[in-house]
């Protein structure tokens, strides 16, 4: 779909001034395991600083659900009479929206395995924490998750935001015909080198009733020739925008999400040979196809964008790794950037399958010549495993959220003095 959301909120800003500060609210976590030994080192370690309530059992746990779902489940994956799996089913029934944290004394790769069910299943699933553990440890692990929570409160607490999770959501034709489409920009860095580079041109509606809306209230259900219009705006947009950063010092490369259909159908080797910058510092447009949609439509995919290369505008491959079964393909489209989707990304630091997924990903699109950017980056141990693999960029909550083209400029001018004093 056309510029949607590209990553989920994270936790620390590494760049000055990309996020506020919040004061933590209290949370509520839950304890699923069924020996009392274990609860009392969870309760020493967290009972002062959450509300924390303990199960036996899985039973237990869904018989006293609540309708207000508690912020993380710590989960033994042998229970009495049931198990981890058993829970992860029924907690994706339940429309779970908080994380689960698997505690066990079991071997990591079947932790690791059981992880990936509960991520099948749709669940916020983290690192698993083997036994037997310290109540330091524990406590570190739960404020680490907690700090990430305020930095996706911080980027998405809008009333906006809260509405769209009451189901009021917008038609994009509405949004289209009143003026009310805004684009935001989410940096782009150079891992190698720490500083910013481009950004991926994202849409945003600003009501006069409800301030900000984010896209997902206004993209899943919006028809095809609305669509069509906001890529159409967001490619114009692109194009025209990049003089104001060039002409504050900073040429950046900008990138859109646009589909195989749009392609087709829209003027873009008019658009980028009328609007281009004539600036000979300008580095190109990027436009952004999902893995599965050009591999779908290869032949056509690749005549495109052998002429729009013309034109000095590239594609990249979005969200490598969602599907993951089309890479072998690289070689016969003509693409300038592969982005590693967040599926593979999270937790690259610690998780051994999808360290040695992204390793591959980023070796073979070198291979082809691709630049590698990283979608999603939310720990400091993500970014350095992926800056030691070679990864090329990368864009996350971790540096910065979406935010207006003024508010990027300032923040490039900070990051420029920071690197003048150093």
């Amino acid at each position: 779909m056309a510029l949607n959301e590209p990553s989920s909120p994270s936790p620390e800003s590494a760049l000055p001034g990309a996020a506020a500060a919040r004061p933590p609210p209290r949370r509520r976590c839950v304890v699923v395991e069924d020996e009392p030994a274990i609860r009392k080192v969870f309760a020493a370690a967290l009972g002062g600083e959450m509300d924390l309530g303990g199960f036996a059992s899985a039973q237990e746990l869904l018989d006293g659900w609540r309708p207000d779902h508690p912020d993380m489940i710590f989960l033994d994956i042998a229970l009495d009479r049931s198990d981890a799996i058993d829970v992860i089913r029924a907690l994706a029934t339940h429309k779970y929206r908080g994380a689960v944290q698997i505690v066990s004394g079991r071997d990591r790769i079947l932790l690791d395995q059981v992880k990936r069910v509960g991520e099948q299943h749709g669940l916020t699933m983290l690192t698993p924490l083997q036994k037997p553990f310290r109540a330091a440890q524990l406590k570190a692990l739960t404020q680490d998750y907690f700090a990430q929570m305020r930095g996706r409160d911080t980027a998405a607490a809008t009333p906006a935001a809260m509405a769209d999770d009451f189901g009021l959501a917008i038609s994009l034709n509405e949004i289209l015909a009143n003026g009310w489409l805004r684009f935001y920009y989410q940096p782009k860095m150079d891992l190698q080198r720490k500083c910013i580079v481009g950004a991926e041109v994202l849409a945003r509606c600003r009501h006069p009733d409800r301030g900000m809306i984010p896209p997902g209230a206004f993209l899943p259900d919006a028809d095809e020739e609305s669509l069509r219009k906001l890529s159409q705006r967001a490619l114009t947009a692109a194009l025209e925008s990049w003089s104001s950063f060039a002409n504050a010092g900073f040429p950046l490369k900008l990138a859109i999400n646009l589909t195989v259909e749009d392609l087709i159908n829209l003027p873009i080797r008019d658009l980028a040979r009328d609007l281009r910058p004539s600036d000979a510092r300008w580095p190109g447009l990027i436009l952004e196809l999902t893995e599965a949609q050009a591999v779908r439509d290869i032949a056509v995919t690749q005549e495109i964008a052998t002429q729009l290369r013309i034109y000095d505008v590239a594609l990249a491959l979005d969200d490598l790794g969602a599907g993951y079964s089309h890479i072998a393909r690289l070689k016969e489209l003509p693409f300038a950037e592969v982005k590693l989707d967040r599926a593979l990304v999270a937790n690259c630091g610690e998780d051994r399958h999808n360290a040695s997924l992204c390793e591959t990903a980023i070796d073979l699109a070198h291979h082809f010549g691709a630049t590698v950017v990283a979608e999603g980056i939310e720990k400091r141990s993500e970014l350095q495993a992926l800056t030691a693999m070679g990864c090329d960029m990368g864009q996350g909550f971790l540096f910065a959220p979406p935010m207006p083209q003024d508010r990027l400029i300032v923040l490039l001018k900070e990051q420029a003095q920071k690197f003048a004093i150093a």
